[in-house]
């Protein structure tokens, strides 16, 4: 059983009775940072579906693959990370710095638990460095001061919003829209990394619907699992790295799969890819 955060010490500015984001993923990943209300979204989604905290892991794996390959094939020195959530094991900075001690990674979040006691562990060294904002709102992540100091917009970054755009809860067509605009800022030769909640359209979409109706009446009441043609919207425009946009389980894995996916693995999609030179197709 998960060793999760004293109700008794709670940071100022967190409120343990909400359930937030960051502290369900954390949940998910079976860490100590958060809440009964947080786990009580983790039992009910296991309860109508018992692997889903695979989703979890393998968004995280896609993450940490993801990065250790932008930063030893691209020469791009600089990431800019939406949604860092608490701190685990394998944080963006570590994975980057390993390859390129002088990879500058700046994270984006605005959760108070984040705020509260994530950030001076995200905060490590001089390279990495933290700013609050919501990542939904393109304007107030690409004028932010801290962003704008240690981000330089002349050359290309890596851009990271991984797992985070099933949880906007606008119009079902506005949260592509929102990461086009992202896109649209982004200097040429940029990279992105994006994944999201997918429903397959086959045999495991009963299982991307269990688990969202359970995300969406649980006290986080977010978690929109969409088609493969509308997390292909996300990402349009760019040139996908091979093999272009699939389950997080088949971006390179790092070795030979000796066994089946099963369900709930079968409803995570992932893409890196690279923003053509101005005027290419």
């Amino acid at each position: 059983m998960t060793s999760a955060a004293p109700e008794s010490r709670v940071p100022a500015g967190v409120d343990p009775t909400k359930a937030s984001m960051a502290r369900v993923y954390d949940a998910f990943l079976n860490g100590k940072d958060n809440y009964e209300i947080d786990r009580k979204v983790l039992e009910m989604v296991r309860g109508a579906v018992p692997e889903a905290q695979d989703m979890a892991t393998e968004n995280r794996g896609f993450l940490i693959r993801a990065v250790r390959f932008l930063a030893a094939q691209t020469g791009i020195d600089q990431f800019l990370d939406c949604g860092s959530g608490l701190p685990t094991s394998e944080n963006v900075h570590q994975v980057a710095q390993r390859i390129n001690p002088e990879a500058r990674v700046v994270y984006i979040d605005n959760d108070p638990v984040v705020l509260a006691h994530g950030r001076a562990l995200l905060e490590e060294n001089d390279q990495t460095h933290f700013a609050s904002a919501d990542i939904f709102n393109p304007p107030e992540i690409l004028e932010n001061e801290i962003v704008r100091k240690h981000i330089d917009f002349s050359e290309p970054l890596i851009f990271l919003q991984v797992g985070t755009f099933q949880l906007h809860n606008g119009a079902r067509d506005e949260p592509a829209k929102v990461m086009q605009s992202y896109i649209e800022a982004l200097p040429s030769g940029s990279y992105v990394a994006f994944s999201h909640f997918l429903d397959p359209e086959n045999e495991h979409t009963a299982t991307a619907r269990k688990m969202e109706e359970q995300f969406l009446k649980s006290p986080m009441g977010r978690g929109t699992f969409r088609t493969w043609a509308e997390c292909a919207e996300f990402v349009e425009g760019l040139e996908l790295v091979e093999p272009g946009l699939v389950l997080c389980a088949d971006w390179w894995p790092d070795g030979p799969r000796i066994k089946p996916l099963n369900s709930v693995q079968n409803c995570f999609v992932c893409a890196v890819g690279r923003k053509p030179e101005d005027g290419a197709e």
